[in-house]
């Protein structure tokens, strides 16, 4: 069973893993992609550098946001057992 802070170590690596590809991969774009996990009552925020990126409920979905600590359920990116299935290192998730 994959965990958030499984979640959260796929997207930060895929996240850094995009600016080695585009040759953007200095010391303070690699420090911005630093992940972070903020619990909530409802839901879990993963945050991305210093903004909020995703957040996953409890039972594992998991959401983009429209503003901090508000998801966009129309922006949901499968669970957290099927993260092998999108590519996390775009500004927004993309199925494989």
């Amino acid at each position: 069973m994959k965990t958030i802070e499984d979640f959260a170590k796929l997207l930060e690596a895929q996240q850094i893993e995009e600016l080695r590809r585009k040759k953007l991969d200095c010391l303070a774009n690699i420090a911005n992609c630093k992940t972070k996990i903020v619990k909530g009552s409802k839901y879990t925020k993963v945050d991305v550098g210093s903004s909020g990126k995703y957040m996953v409920d409890r039972d594992g979905n998991i959401f983009g946001i429209k503003a901090y600590g508000q998801i966009h359920k129309r922006h949901r990116f499968g669970t957290l057992q099927t993260t092998d299935r999108y590519y996390w290192g775009d500004y927004e998730a993309v199925k494989k």
